[in-house]
């Protein structure tokens, strides 16, 4: 009788082959995570297809630019895409000096940008707000006058080193300067600008590209004029608390 209560108690420990298996296939899958391969470049640009072979694939088609055989437009070019009323030599004036007017309109932006961080002084909280306001404003010439020259089948300077390349503005230095230079800097950049708006739409209205022509005068000119009254008043030496 004895011995026949001892095998009943041991009869639960037949199951360990089973667990022993489970555990074996779980260190073996273990192992295989770790000699995992890290996917390479090509892995990664490679499309990923569905499980089911059925559905489309809908995937980016990436890495196209190594592959351009030639760009659509050159730049420094205009085609004749929008029937505008205006010749092809009459464009190509036009592109040229609006492109010349974008690439200091956007470095006067940014030139603002950059006073409009580092202003230190007694005017900061002045300077501050007023550089920044400005900023914003160039930013929308910068979006109208490039759409000019698309609209007239050219292309628009861009990226900041083409514009670097083409800008009349003397380009500032990196370090922090006072605020009277910084709004002697922005006075000669707007000078410069001016005397081109001047030029431009003079040249604009003698072809008859009356488009350009406004655009230069009741957007670029008047702007910009308003930001010489505004920013030009802060250097004017006058008694702050006494009269003299």
């Amino acid at each position: 009788m004895a011995t026949k209560a001892t095998s009943a108690k041991k009869a639960p420990a037949a199951p360990a082959p089973r667990v022993a298996a489970a555990k074996k296939a779980a260190a073996a899958s273990d192992g295989r995570a770790d000699t995992a391969k890290a996917p390479d470049a090509a892995d990664i640009d490679a499309p990923v297809r569905p499980a089911d072979r059925n559905q489309p694939l809908v995937q980016p088609i990436l890495n196209q630019q190594r592959d351009a055989v030639a760009p659509l437009q050159k730049f420094g070019t205009v085609a004749q895409r929008l029937p505008i009323g205006l010749s092809e030599q009459v464009r190509q004036e036009s592109v040229t000096m609006l492109n010349q007017l974008l690439a200091d309109t956007i470095t006067l932006r940014d030139m603002y940008k950059k006073h409009h961080w580092q202003v230190v002084g007694p005017t900061f909280y002045q300077l501050h707000l007023l550089y920044d306001k400005h900023y914003e404003e160039q930013s929308e010439l910068v979006d109208t006058i490039a759409e000019r020259i698309q609209i007239l089948g050219g292309v628009a300077v861009a990226m900041a080193a083409d514009v670097a390349e083409l800008t009349s503005i003397p380009r500032p230095p990196k370090d922090r300067e006072e605020a009277p230079v910084q709004v002697s800097r922005l006075l000669e950049a707007h000078q410069i600008m001016l005397k081109n708006c001047h030029d431009f739409a003079k040249r604009a209205d003698d072809s008859g590209d009356d488009g350009t022509n406004d655009l230069v005068v009741s957007d670029v000119m008047r702007t910009n004029e308003m930001q010489v009254w505004f920013v030009s008043e802060h250097v004017v030496n006058t008694p702050l608390a006494k009269a003299e």
